[in-house]
């Protein structure tokens, strides 16, 4: 028979942040800060010139200009991975993953693929974020 001291144990004990196929710390770490909006900590899991394309945007590169962006444009979005596979090994030895779920935003979700090029030191050097949906849905989205 449990306590109340280990029920409230059980229930502060973080959510698993467990991403089938994932085991990539800096992918794992993506997920968990930008769920809690440290934009800072997410900007950190790239390359000191890694780059974010995100959709309908330009491609935004650098730690300070991805968390910059974050900031204005990911509040309130959250995260939603659910499966990751990689797509292909590079040139370099270097693993291209895709990662798939959905992304809540305070008006709608919407599914997602997020396709990271990871360096030899598992860095983020290229995320881009792709939506998954028909056009219709996608010209709903669009500012």
């Amino acid at each position: 028979m449990q306590s109340v001291k280990d029920d409230v144990a059980i229930a502060l004990q973080p959510e698993s942040s467990a991403i089938a196929g994932i085991t990539e710390p800096s992918l794992i770490n993506y997920f968990e800060t930008f769920n809690v909006g440290d934009f800072e900590a997410t900007s950190q899991q790239f390359a000191v010139n890694g780059a974010l394309h995100p959709p309908f945007e330009s491609v935004i590169e650098g730690r300070d200009a991805i968390a910059d962006y974050l900031k204005v444009e990911a509040k309130g979005i959250t995260a939603q991975p659910q499966q990751g596979v990689i797509k292909q090994v590079l040139e370099d030895g270097c693993p291209e993953i895709e990662v798939t779920g959905r992304v809540q935003t305070p008006w709608f979700g919407v599914n997602v693929a997020w396709l990271f090029t990871l360096n030899s030191q598992q860095e983020i050097t290229f995320l881009k974020v792709k939506l998954i949906a028909s056009p219709q849905e996608l010209l709903k989205l669009r500012r």
